[in-house]
């Protein structure tokens, strides 16, 4: 497994610190009236340590990110030591310098403070006594409660993600924790900046996605203002990048918990694999499903559907619905033909694609293309159940719905459909389809079809069911039930029997006809 050293960048502390700003903050701090008189703009630095040092070559001593204390008592007098002792704090790395006035320095001495300045060292003054082992206990005491604090989450983190990893909890309940943790935007993303998955309160999500664009360039550059990121990968391989947006808390907290968040995704995606769809197919399925259902409304799904890496300015959208396609398939045909589109499995088997095309171009004969390459010698009988184009993203949700009827419709038909099937296509068995779940049509169907549902009539609601498909063609019918004409009019004979109904008039033929129908949606 990889393991956390490889998300981590190398300039990381390995610990959770106090900046030289929050130490100036500190209540026993302010008794000694501080000031900053040179190195402002580095105020954030991490304070690893506090030390007390008066010897000019205090440098050597250091490892960096301390803060070092010094009344200047060897200093005084003598301007080389103060600029040296500056540029061996400057060396060393040293967080700041704080020094007590009094004696040797009854005021800020000008050449350590610009010496200071030009190094970019923070120099502070304290303008009255102060006793420098209150500071350095309190600062001591601080960091080392941080230290813990930050190990208590680091294992809360690992132990609640992995348990929920070895449940066989799904991405997004991984994500929702990490984001419980964190409490801010979490966002989950391919190497592409192509939104995987999100978590966290949905304003703040959708606030953080409005803005995608600027933000995916930021993810890829220096991190700050509470932009914290770990990569994931493995085996030398990256394959995504993990995101806290607008984390509040400190950096290096941050940090670790962006770490073990990735640890636990490695993880996931590791015992994953080979099973399931993969986190960019979650990512089209969650979209698409929620695009159907239409309980979210289309414009909030806008930035989503964006960050996604789907073109939604001055498009055409054409949903459609390919019962019994793979994803995989569809996608490397759409990749051949050069299409942008999202892809996701249905529950039924059936696979979406919700399509974006410039609005030049011609979307019934892409899709008729598409239909075209889809239908192999391989997949002879590849039907795309097609919706109207809609050049409004708020009327995509309707799209999808309708591309998903006409699928429905289609299903069972027993007759060869088209390559490409639309609304029109569909006439009564989409009405039919529609109102299946009626109780009314329900019982209609059972009265119709009561004589052929039981005491061994399926066979004869094979041969009903294709001889009205096929327009009551009686060759026809013989020929795909492979029966000689006799044998077919015998079997009618008896239908017609037990029905209790004439076959040769249109409207007894009709109303069985509609109860099939409502039966084999029913069925469906």
């Amino acid at each position: 497994m990889t393991t956390t050293s490889e998300f981590r960048h190398a300039s990381r502390p390995e610990e959770p610190a106090l900046s030289v700003r929050q130490v100036l903050t500190l209540e026993r701090v302010l008794a000694g009236e501080p000031e900053v008189v040179a190195g402002a703009g580095g105020l954030d630095r991490a304070v690893r340590w506090v030390h007390v040092a008066e010897a000019a070559d205090v440098g050597v001593m250091l490892s960096g990110g301390e803060m070092v204390l010094t009344t200047g008592v060897l200093l005084a007098g003598d301007e080389a030591k103060q600029t040296a002792y500056i540029q061996s704090l400057h060396r060393a790395e040293a967080a700041a310098v704080v020094l007590g006035l009094g004696r040797a320095f009854p005021t800020p001495p000008e050449v350590m403070r610009r010496a200071a300045e030009r190094c970019g060292l923070p120099l502070v003054v304290l303008h009255r006594p102060f006793p420098f082992a209150e500071l350095t206990e309190e600062v001591q005491s601080r960091l080392v409660r941080r230290k813990f604090a930050a190990v208590s989450l680091s294992e809360a983190v690992r132990t609640g993600l992995t348990a929920l990893i070895t449940s066989g909890a799904p991405l997004q309940r991984i994500l929702d924790e990490v984001a419980q943790h964190s409490g801010c935007p979490v966002v989950l993303t391919n190497l592409a900046h192509r939104v995987l998955a999100t978590a966290g309160e949905r304003p703040a999500v959708d606030d953080v996605l409005r803005d995608w664009e600027r933000i995916a360039r930021q993810a890829g550059g220096s991190e700050g203002d509470g932009w914290v990121r770990a990569e994931l990968g493995g085996r030398g391989e990256r394959w995504g990048r993990l995101l806290l947006c607008g984390y509040r808390g400190d950096t290096a907290t941050g940090r670790l918990l962006a770490d073990r968040a990735a640890e636990a995704l490695v993880l996931h995606r590791m015992l994953g694999a080979g099973s399931g769809r993969s986190w960019e197919e979650q990512s089209a399925h969650g979209l698409l499903t929620d695009l159907t259902a239409g309980t979210v409304p289309a414009r909030h799904l806008l930035p989503r559907a964006r960050a996604a890496g789907l073109p939604v300015n001055r498009r055409t959208f054409v949903p459609l619905v390919v019962p019994g396609a793979e994803p995989a398939r569809l996608e490397r045909v759409l990749r051949t033909l050069g299409l942008t589109g999202l892809v996701a499995e249905l529950a039924d088997g059936a696979t979406a694609v919700l399509l974006s095309l410039a609005r030049d171009q011609d979307a019934e004969a892409l899709t008729a293309r598409l239909a075209a390459r889809l239908r192999t010698p391989e997949h002879p009988d590849t039907v795309i159940a097609a919706a109207d184009p809609r050049t409004c993203w708020d009327d995509v949700p309707a799209g999808l719905r309708e591309a998903r009827h006409v699928a429905d419709a289609v299903a069972g038909a027993a007759l060869d459909p088209p390559a490409v099937v639309r609304l029109r296509d569909v006439h009564l068995r989409g009405l039919v389809r529609l109102l299946r779940d009626d109780p009314q049509v329900q019982s209609f169907a059972e009265r119709e079809l009561d004589g052929l549902l039981s005491g061994g009539g399926r066979e004869l609601l094979d041969v009903l069911r294709t001889y009205l498909a096929t327009g009551r063609n009686k060759s026809r019918t013989a020929q795909l039930h492979h029966v000689s004409r006799p044998a077919l009019y015998r079997r009618l004979e008896a239908i017609q029997t037990r029905l209790g109904i004439d076959l040769d008039d249109f409207e007894q033929a009709a109303s069985v006809h509609i109860a099939l129908l409502a039966h084999d949606a029913q069925q469906g």
